[in-house]
């Protein structure tokens, strides 16, 4: 699919889930602009540039306070649009339910979850005015199953497929689709890729997780 002339916001970009997007996105002839903490989206947006595709990093951490706003809102006035969006920055802190402690529920919460709404808020502007938009969103095959010690990762992945769902009705008849993919146990640093070509798929869920639930 040709994606030329298409911004694409990818975040959780350094590695893992979200490199791999950020690298077929530009293959696809996309301008990736590759976010993650500090500068570790650096070497992804390089090595992208290198190979001769469109991309730059973005530091960002997206649990601080007005910093998911700042981050849609600078790409938007450097690129003058935003096509896709890719809700991917994720943590685990896994623990049993009775030890869990509330930093650590917070901490997930923060990242997974509340970080998708601030960014997806933050680009529906612009794609409104555009009439046109894909926002992906990462979630999990635990989100949809439950895992024991990973309350708090299975609740931030689950409201994800929620706050999805409840957006893609929001916004369906702007030309914006949102969809969710729950992959399963995916070989990543965290654990030890997603298309555009879905014009008339919004408010689902893609489970690529080998069978592991139907």
């Amino acid at each position: 699919m040709d994606l030329s002339g298409r911004v694409a916001l990818v975040t959780g970009a350094s590695r893992g889930i979200g490199r791999a997007i950020a690298e077929k996105l530009a293959m696809q002839g996309a301008f990736v602009v590759a976010a993650a903490r500090g500068e570790h989206a650096k070497t992804v947006a390089d090595e992208i540039v290198a190979r001769g595709g469109k991309a730059e990093p973005a530091s960002l951490d997206v649990t601080e306070a007005g910093a998911p706003e700042q981050f849609v809102a600078g790409a938007l006035d450097r690129h003058g649009r935003i096509d896709i969006l890719v809700n991917n920055a994720g943590i685990t802190r896994d623990q049993l339910m009775l030890r869990m402690k509330r930093e650590d529920w917070d901490a997930v919460i923060a990242t997974n979850l509340t970080a998708a709404f601030a960014l997806t808020q933050a680009v529906l502007k612009p794609m409104i005015k555009q009439r046109a938009g894909r926002i992906i969103a990462i979630s999990s095959v635990v989100g949809q199953s439950g895992n024991a010690g990973q309350a708090n990762y299975a609740a931030s992945k689950a409201g994800v497929i929620g706050f999805s769902k409840a957006v893609a009705l929001e916004v369906a008849s702007r030309g914006i689709t949102v969809n969710v993919v729950a992959p399963g146990m995916i070989e990543t640093d965290m654990t030890r890729a997603m298309t555009d070509e879905a014009s008339y798929i919004t408010g689902h869920v893609l489970a690529v997780n080998g069978g592991m639930r139907t």
